[in-house]
């Protein structure tokens, strides 16, 4: 099991696919580090040599990612709370960021439905 920037990196997956599982490390990414290191996308990642793994690690080192990128995203979203902008103000209320509607679906964001019970109608 090969283990990059502290992610074991499943064997039996293709080289390309078997890098998304480092955070911050997508499918374009992935591909463009294989084809700079020259290794075959369709190579798995238990058939890397040490040489191979080695200059993987050497190109993923030179990106942001895992614990670097988290807390670079955090300090950008702290940031916009800070100032009081409209998304750092919805960062703080827990609703969603970007433009969705909240009237019928948003649940994700805004957590389990709390039931308001209404009005009860004047009798005459």
């Amino acid at each position: 099991m090969a283990r990059i920037a502290g992610v074991d990196l499943p064997n039996n997956k293709r080289g390309d696919v078997g890098l998304t599982y480092i955070y911050g490390i997508g499918r374009s990414t992935a591909e463009k580090i294989l084809e700079q290191c020259g290794i075959d996308a369709s190579v798995k990642v238990g058939e890397w040599d040490d040489a191979q793994t080695a200059a993987i690690r050497a190109a993923v080192g030179e990106l942001k990612i895992e614990g670097e990128l988290r807390s670079s995203v955090q300090m950008n979203i702290k940031r916009l709370m800070d100032i009081g902008c409209y998304r750092g103000i919805r960062h703080r209320v827990g609703l969603p960021v970007r433009g969705q509607s909240t009237k019928n679906n948003a649940r994700t964001r805004k957590g389990k439905k709390k039931t308001v019970a209404n009005k009860k109608k004047a009798t005459k």
